[in-house]
């Protein structure tokens, strides 16, 4: 409610609240609640159980503001009544019924929007953290209808001309759902359109292979049928329905560079909401409107701003440009959407006579700029957009004060996950119940990873590997290791790398400052305290902890009674510079 989501106890209050969800505007009897919930192996003591639970699921949305009784209570058993709500399962069925009726009247364009807005719905898989058969059930075919509509909506946009927009989002879906023949053969369709003729046919026998290997059968005769087009080049017959070859060729898509959502993404309700405000809403006050994402390395911006992203995507039908700004030069960026936006011939060497072109390009468009990874207003300033149809998402660590004042932009520090939400993200990501089983192991495995998204996947991911561990083993290790990062430091996208990278950027004197900071005693410290430690007086002291502030890597916790501003280390940041200490000598330290 107004952006807030509901925080929802243990395993059976959310099993109970699912079955009512399921059947909602419908009693559902004591005797299949209880069935649900235990499997047939109830307790003697169930239907006390299940009141218990309704009476705190009431009691929740109570809290919440929802002045009316949500749950009721009717023979035999209980309704959850939606009066003056929404589901979003029941919204996704009435927008996916929409668009086959407006694909039966040829209306493609109108029924590739409705499946747009049905899909932005998905937030992650169905019924995820509800670990019941029925659920199980129902999860697979909530699932199965996700992934129709899917099939669907890349149809229409392959009859749109759209093939080189959905490339990557059908070369993602063929990764996941290899045996879905039909999400296989609209990938083929694409990349021959795209005139990557090679790659569909490596497609086609990539897919004849798994099939072989998992069910010993060969690609459907559909398949097979459009292999033997593309080796013809039967070009007529793969050509987009009703459109010319000559009018697919000139037809310029939309451009979708959005990367894949996160199907585990957790939380951030209310940080969604404030983006929904500023960035959706729009201000009269603001040329453009922008948001600025930012927070410590691995706490989950870009997974923040990708999420957002996706859920309103159908709100701009112009097109979604991404960039990470820690791959090449402005301008680099520039020319990438620039022939994203349909810029043909050569293109402006100068910066600012590209980034005129991107903005006259803009002009009248409404378009969702993101751009990751921002490290000063230098680099973003030419990546602007000119007006206020189109909107910008930021993320990065910099302070950005510049933008900030420029364009009144939001600005969003989020912070760790709760409790609840790292328990949610651990069991959504584990897909059993081990996450459950000890909730006093789960609440010690969250601290240990500081409720940070990337280490708690990282958890979460060590224990995929070892099916045979409980939670309490992982914990027990991670207590005993002496390098908690190096622990759970899986590829290159660890934390210790993110804060390695961080520390590079920052000037010498400041990396230093890092360093020996962690020397400190506690985790919580004043200016006086820095000052003995870096050997400087308290002025220059307080400069290089706000540098460290502005950075990221420390936080503003308030004043002393004395009125002294008191700073603190985030455990796992620390541990990274007291590693970083030990690797570097004091003398090399204080000579950067």
């Amino acid at each position: 409610m107004n952006g807030q989501g509901l925080t929802v106890g243990g395993p059976r209050q959310r099993a109970i609240l699912s079955a009512l969800l399921l059947s909602a505007n419908q009693v559902v009897s004591f005797d299949s609640l209880i069935e649900n919930v235990w499997n047939g192996r109830p307790p003697s003591t169930a239907r006390t159980q299940v009141a218990i639970c309704i009476a705190t699921l009431r009691k929740i949305f109570r809290s919440a503001g929802w002045s009316r009784e949500t749950i009721i209570t009717a023979a035999p058993g209980y309704m959850l009544n939606l009066a003056g709500h929404t589901l979003d399962s029941l919204r996704f069925e009435h927008l996916v019924g929409k668009a086959t009726e407006l694909t039966a009247e040829n209306r493609p364009t109108e029924a590739a929007a409705a499946l747009r807005e049905a899909l932005a719905l998905w937030h992650g898989p169905a019924l995820g953290g509800v670990y019941a058969p029925f659920a199980e059930t129902e999860a697979a075919r909530l699932n199965e209808q996700r992934m129709l509509a899917v099939e669907q909506h890349m149809a229409l946009r392959l009859q749109l001309g759209e093939h080189q927009a959905i490339l990557s989002a059908l070369q993602a879906l063929v990764g996941a759902c290899p045996l879905r023949d039909r999400i296989r053969y609209y990938l083929m369709l694409a990349q021959y359109r795209s005139g990557r003729r090679a790659e569909a046919l490596t497609t086609f026998r990539d897919g004849m292979r798994h099939s072989i290997e998992e069910i010993g059968l060969e690609l459907g005769a559909d398949l097979q049928s459009l292999h033997n087009s593309i080796l013809r080049d039967e070009f007529p017959q793969l050509d987009v329905p009703g459109i010319s070859a000559s009018q697919s060729e000139k037809q310029q898509s939309a451009p979708c560079q959005l990367p894949e959502s996160d199907a585990c993404f957790i939380g951030r309700s209310h940080d969604q909401w404030l983006m929904n405000e500023a960035l959706l809403d729009g201000s009269p006050q603001n040329p453009v409107p922008i948001a600025y994402i930012t927070g410590s390395p691995g706490i989950g911006k870009t997974s923040l701003a990708v999420n957002w992203a996706h859920r309103v995507a159908h709100r701009f039908p112009d097109g979604q440009l991404f960039a990470d700004l820690r791959q090449g030069e402005p301008l680099d960026v520039l020319h990438q959407f620039l022939r994203q936006l349909g810029a043909e011939g050569p293109l402006p060497t100068q910066t600012a006579e590209a980034s005129e072109l991107y903005r006259t390009m803009l002009e009248g468009k409404r378009v969702l700029v993101i751009l990751d990874h921002a490290s000063s207003y230098a680099r973003l300033r030419h990546l602007l957009p000119g007006n206020g149809e189109c909107c910008v998402l930021i993320t990065g660590q910099a302070n950005l004060d510049e933008l900030l004042q420029k364009y009144r932009a939001l600005r969003l520090r989020i912070g760790p996950l709760s409790d609840e939400e790292s328990r949610e993200l651990l069991a959504g990501v584990l897909r059993d119940t081990r996450a459950d089983e000890s909730h006093e192991a789960t609440e010690q495995l969250s601290a240990l990873c500081g409720h940070m998204p990337l280490m708690l996947r990282a958890a979460a991911a060590k224990l995929l590997t070892k099916q045979h561990w409980r939670v309490l083993d992982l914990v027990r290790r991670l207590e005993r290791s002496g390098d908690r990062l190096a622990e759970l430091s899986m590829g290159d996208d660890s934390l210790r790398a993110r804060l390695d990278h961080s520390l590079r950027e920052l000037d010498p004197e400041a990396a230093s400052a890092y360093r020996e900071l962690s020397r400190l005693d506690n985790a919580d410290f004043e200016a006086a305290e820095a000052a003995k430690v870096l050997g400087t007086d308290l002025l220059d002291a307080e400069d290089l902890i706000e540098t460290l502030v502005d950075a990221q890597l420390l936080e503003v916790v308030g004043r002393s009674p004395w009125g002294e501003m008191r700073y603190r280390w985030q455990e796992l940041v620390r541990l990274h510079a007291v590693h970083s200490l030990s690797a570097t000598p004091r003398e090399a330290s204080l000579a950067d």
